[in-house]
Formats: C-alpha cells, sequence, structure tokens
C-alpha cells in the first residue's frame, strides 16, 4: 500500500484541480441508460493504456521490457480488419484469429529473451520496428474501413451504463490478479525478477515464467488493438498503438514497480495509467497550446516520481534537520 500512496495522491489532487477549476469536468449525464461526461472519458480512454500495462507489469517484474506492444496493437487491428473486411470472415473468428496471433506474436518475445538468451530490450526491439510492417502488409499500406455492429460495440458499447471498454479493463485485472496471486505463479515472477539463477537452482522453471508474461502482455496488447481499431472503425497501422509501449512504461514505474524487477503491483499500474490519462484529458480541456501538451505532461510525470524516491525524501529530511 505504501507504493500506491504517491500515485493516488498525485491523482487525487489533479481530479480536485479539475473538479475547482475546469468547467464541466464533473458534468455527468444519463442518456439511454448510459452514462457520459469527462470522468467516463477517462476510464474509456485509459483503458488500452491500462490492459497494455498490465502484461508490461507483468514483465517488468521479471527484469525485462516490451518495447514491441505498440506494433502489437497496429497488428491486431489490421489482422481484425482484413479478416472482417477483405476476406468476410465472422466476428468470432477474426477475434480468435487476432488473439491467437498476438499470443504468438509473445511467443516469439519470450523465446528470443527466454530460450536464445537475447537481452529484452532487444529482442522486443526488432518487434517493434518489423511488427509496424507486419501491419502495413496485412493492410497494404491503406486504411480499412470496418463497418461492422458488433466490431464497434467493442469500443462503443456499453454494459451496466459505462463504457464496454472498462468491463474488458475489469475482466482482465481480475484474470490478471487470479493468476498472479492466486496461484503460484505470482511467486515464480518475483523471484526470477529478484534472481533468475538462485531460481532455477531452486525448482523454478524461468524460461517457462518469461515465456508465460510475454505471452501474456501480447495477449493484452491485442486486446487494446481491437479497442483501438473498434474506436475509429478503421485499421491505421501507421499510427495504431503508436508510443503506448512508452505510456505503458510510465503507468507501471508511477504504480511502484520498479524496473530493477522482483516485485509488481497491478493496481498501481491501473492508477498509473489513469493518471497519465487524467492529465492528457485535462490540458485538452484546459486549451493548453499544442507545443507546451508534452511537456507539462512530462513535469507532472517526473513530480510524481520524484515524490516516490525514498532517497530524495530521506535527503530532504537530512536537510531539513541540519536546519
Amino acid at each position: 500500500m505504501r507504493s500506491l500512496f504517491w500515485p493516488l495522491v498525485a491523482l487525487g489532487a489533479l481530479l480536485l484541480f479539475n473538479l475547482l477549476f475546469t468547467e464541466g469536468f464533473a458534468r455527468l449525464t444519463i442518456r439511454n441508460g448510459h452514462v457520459y461526461g469527462s470522468l467516463v472519458d477517462i476510464l474509456k480512454l485509459s483503458s488500452r493504456v491500462m490492459l497494455v500495462s498490465l502484461g508490461m507489469t507483468l514483465v517488468i517484474a521479471t527484469a525485462g521490457v516490451d518495447l514491441s506492444v505498440g506494433a502489437v496493437v497496429a497488428i491486431a487491428g489490421s489482422l481484425a480488419a482484413k479478416l472482417l473486411v477483405q476476406e468476410q470472415a465472422g466476428l468470432p473468428l477474426a477475434l480468435a484469429a487476432t488473439s491467437g496471433l498476438c499470443l504468438v506474436l509473445g511467443a516469439w518475445n519470450g523465446a528470443l529473451v527466454a530460450w536464445l538468451g537475447v537481452q529484452p530490450i532487444v529482442a522486443t526491439l526488432i518487434l517493434m520496428v518489423a511488427g509496424r510492417g507486419i501491419a502495413q502488409l496485412l493492410t497494404d499500406g491503406q486504411i480499412i474501413t470496418v463497418e461492422s455492429p458488433g466490431f464497434s460495440f467493442i469500443a462503443g458499447g456499453h454494459f451496466l451504463g459505462l463504457p464496454f471498454p472498462v468491463t474488458l479493463v475489469a475482466m482482465m485485472w481480475l484474470i490478471t490478479v487470479a493468476l498472479t496471486r492466486g496461484t503460484a505463479m505470482g511467486l515464480f515472477i518475483e523471484s526470477v525478477g529478484n534472481n533468475e539463477t538462485a531460481s532455477r537452482f531452486s525448482g523454478v522453471n524461468a524460461r517457462a515464467v518469461k515465456m508465460f508474461v510475454y505471452m501474456f502482455t501480447g495477449f493484452c496488447a491485442g486486446m487494446a488493438g481491437l479497442i483501438e481499431a473498434s474506436d475509429i472503425k478503421a485499421a491505421d497501422a501507421n499510427n495504431a498503438g503508436l508510443y503506448i509501449e512508452l505510456d505503458a512504461i510510465l503507468a507501471v514505474v508511477i504504480g511502484g514497480t520498479p524496473l530493477t524487477g522482483g516485485r509488481f503491483n497491478l493496481p498501481g499500474s491501473l492508477v498509473g495509467a489513469l493518471l497519465i490519462q487524467t492529465l492528457s484529458t485535462a490540458i485538452k480541456m484546459r486549451s493548453v497550446p499544442v507545443e507546451y501538451t508534452l511537456v507539462v505532461k512530462a513535469v507532472v510525470v517526473l513530480g510524481v516520481c520524484l515524490l516516490q524516491s525514498e532517497e530524495l525524501r530521506n535527503l530532504i529530511w537530512r536537510k531539513g534537520g541540519r536546519a
């Protein structure tokens, strides 16, 4: 809970500031049983980063990183659109094929890292570059428009009054918690991240653990890709998932999971994703010039990370004591 304190403080302060000074930020309306408003939009828009950050949290916990999630997002949307529009496949088949391919892509990363000993940043960088090209090949470099009510429901539908992507995030979070806290998998992941050699001598199959986390991350990125393609009702291989890997890594770090591995905080990663999206929404609603947007975002994220730094707090405490 200590690792969640400062992210929650930062999120609460940001929400309070906007509630007081941003007109219409807290306004909620109900139409046809569905809830609309800026707060609901934040939940919906942050769903993609939330999903990717769930998988990224487990990868980082093994002292790895996955830079290819943005490319996997693009591939997922491109394949689904190609199957639905050009191949005239049914929605269940398109979703199943897309999920299967994303698992294969995750297994590719896992094989490079776990079996061939390639550094995670290099192994996933390969798919980060090649994956964008694969997505463009699937769409022939064109934007494929999808007119399918079932496919549009993924991002545009509602469940219990809230956008359906929020339901998907809740389901994946419950599945992730069940896998990592309800079984020994969570301990295996932390063990491998702490000391892979010691874990192997203790009987933990480190290679299988790494394969699992990269495949799981590929699956999460695939779901994010389906949401993104469904949201715009098209597959855009050039822009889909662009820089989402950076937002996911930021969300994980803000949430209290160290990049050195060995520990992970799933609720913290979701809070981190919410913080990033709340900041982005607030910047747009307050009409901050576009050229300052990334600077403001970077300053706030830096501030949250500094608040989490125990070394900085100890330094300030010592300076205060001497004074």
